[in-house]
């Protein structure tokens, strides 16, 4: 038996908030959404990688987190989001830097505060 994937749920206030930071800053794509339910959802995916952004206002007020991706070119994806969306780069992660922990690291952050940190091992 093997685990082959972890699936968070990333609460919002607002759908449209997490869409943006995934779609538009990360070149996630949709692959399913329910929009006319009590707790509207939608599932975002890019390669291997799957999260669940879900529309509850009480759970998004409650924790914000902060997300790691490991990548294996993290200078093309930062180029990406450089291009894409800029304004979603955190102010203290707006550029690929070497970490004393061995990794290149850079991150974004939405209007809601969830943080997304991209990685590299060095």
């Amino acid at each position: 038996m093997a685990l082959t994937k972890l699936i968070p749920n990333i609460f919002y206030a607002d759908l449209t908030v997490g869409r943006a930071l995934f779609e538009q800053g990360l070149g996630f794509a949709l692959r399913y959404e329910e929009l006319g339910g009590a707790q509207p959802f939608c599932i975002l995916g890019k390669d291997a990688v799957e999260l669940h952004l879900v529309e509850n206002a009480a759970l998004a007020a409650l924790d914000r987190p902060q997300i790691r991706l490991e990548t294996d070119d993290i200078h093309a994806l930062f180029a990406e989001v450089q291009r894409a969306a800029p304004g979603l780069l955190h102010p203290n992660g707006n550029r690929v830097t070497q970490k004393p922990w061995g990794l290149l690291e850079f991150a974004l952050l939405d209007a809601s505060q969830v943080c997304v940190i991209v990685q590299q091992p060095a």
